[in-house]
């Protein structure tokens, strides 16, 4: 079975109806459901990482067969999503920082970010069992390509897709990455939840994946952007919470189902097993990787700062950091531009530390609001082994959202 390439340059795409994705109008983010004002702050133009100039994302979407697991055959349902800092055109590095909340996972080269201070090179976010080869692909791209070091330890991160994908038939190649690198864009991302490296991913019980938020600071503060994307693949439903109210116990049913074959989906024997309680989805299993881009003129170990500020998003959202959970973040700053050049002293501008609070806050705010758009922009999806994953109920979260008085 060949694996089906979409290849994603943040305009619309569509996923086959037999590829386990259900097609459906285009949903509302939290900004255009009011959520966004529950949350706090002002989102940004986009409401998206790349409200901060110069930043580009890009994805590539693989989704083929139905069915039972063959691996190396499929189903399929992953890829790989990519982050330019400065955009795929401008290889000067950014200051930047990485903290882990659980380290049950990986993103790899951060002993260098950690060292040297410095980012040099896009991110990506893959499936687990794909790192390696998006970290060489990376490398192959990067050698080639004017102004940019024949040298690299490339920023790659995962989470594991391994109950709707094929992960073991390792359907992310080479290609598929060349793919998202080159054809990232910055402006407006259409495209999220079932995307790229979230494709296959589950956030609180509910289809999630790929999402992103911003929020542009009071001119007060410096008028300064903080935008925040992640992959969202982690905790528990009974712990989902939006703008403190508790969603995940109040729709506590349409939880993962797996069948043994396709007349069991339709039938009832899947819609009894949907409904059950205890089920995996209520462990908290999974991880969550979340980039945070600003212009704001923080130093290294400011941006470490508010990388661990990420972990005050998750936690408004009802995560905890479980034992079993990947929970890596990566921050970098657009500002001081050229500070990494071997041209003498670099003159530098920085915030102190006594007005870096309202980026604390934004972080935190976007990060909460990027889990919410991963789950409201995901679609039900059913993959390897009849496994289905429901997307999150626009219609009852905000009932519930109205009986909290919110």
């Amino acid at each position: 079975m060949r694996a089906i390439l979409i290849a994603v340059l943040l305009t619309t795409a569509t996923i086959p109806l037999n590829a386990g994705a259900q097609a459906a109008p285009v949903k509302p983010r939290a900004r255009d459901l009011g959520l966004a004002t529950q949350i706090g702050g002002t989102p940004g133009a986009f409401d998206a990482i790349t409200d901060v100039a110069g930043v580009e994302v890009g994805h590539t979407t693989l989704i083929s067969g139905n069915g039972a697991l063959v691996v190396g055959q499929g189903p399929v349902r992953t890829g790989v999503t990519v982050v330019h800092p400065r955009g795929k055109a401008d290889p000067d590095p950014v200051m930047g920082a990485w903290f882990t909340l659980n380290g049950n996972g990986e993103m790899t080269g951060t002993t260098w970010l950690q060292e040297s201070g410095f980012l040099e090179g896009p991110i990506a976010i893959t499936n687990t069992h794909s790192v390696g080869v998006v970290r060489d692909a990376i490398l192959q791209w990067q050698v080639h390509r004017p102004g940019l070091q024949p040298w690299g330890l490339p920023v790659v991160a995962e989470t594991f897709d391994g109950r709707l994908n094929d992960i073991n038939g390792f359907h992310v190649k080479p290609e598929h990455v060349l793919s998202a690198l080159d054809g990232a864009r910055g402006g407006v991302v259409p495209l999220e939840g079932n995307v790229g490296g979230g494709t296959g991913m589950v956030c609180h019980g509910f289809k999630g994946g790929i999402g992103t938020a911003s929020r542009k600071l009071d001119a007060r503060d410096g008028g300064y952007t903080v935008g925040v994307l992640v992959q969202c693949n982690c905790c528990a439903r009974r712990e989902l919470r939006v703008a403190g109210v508790p969603v995940g116990q109040e729709i506590a049913d349409l939880t993962s189902c797996i069948a043994t074959n396709d007349t069991a989906i339709r039938g009832p024997r899947c819609d009894a097993a949907a409904t059950r309680s205890g089920s995996d989805d209520d462990e908290g299993q999974g991880s969550i990787i979340v980039v945070v881009a600003t212009d704001a003129p923080l130093m290294p170990h400011q941006l470490k700062r508010i990388a661990t500020r990420v972990s005050l998003g998750i936690g408004r959202m009802g995560g905890k950091g479980e034992n079993s959970s990947g929970d890596i973040f990566v921050a970098f700053s657009t500002a001081n531009p050229h500070a990494a050049s071997d041209t003498g002293l670099a003159h530098l501008t920085m915030i102190p530390n006594g007005r870096i609070k309202p980026l604390f806050y934004a972080t935190t705010q976007a990060t909460e609001e990027a889990m919410l758009n991963a789950m409201l922009q995901a679609e039900t999806m059913t993959g390897a082994n009849y496994a289905r994953v429901y997307a999150l109920p626009v219609d009852r979260l905000m009932a519930v959202m109205k009986k909290y008085g919110r």
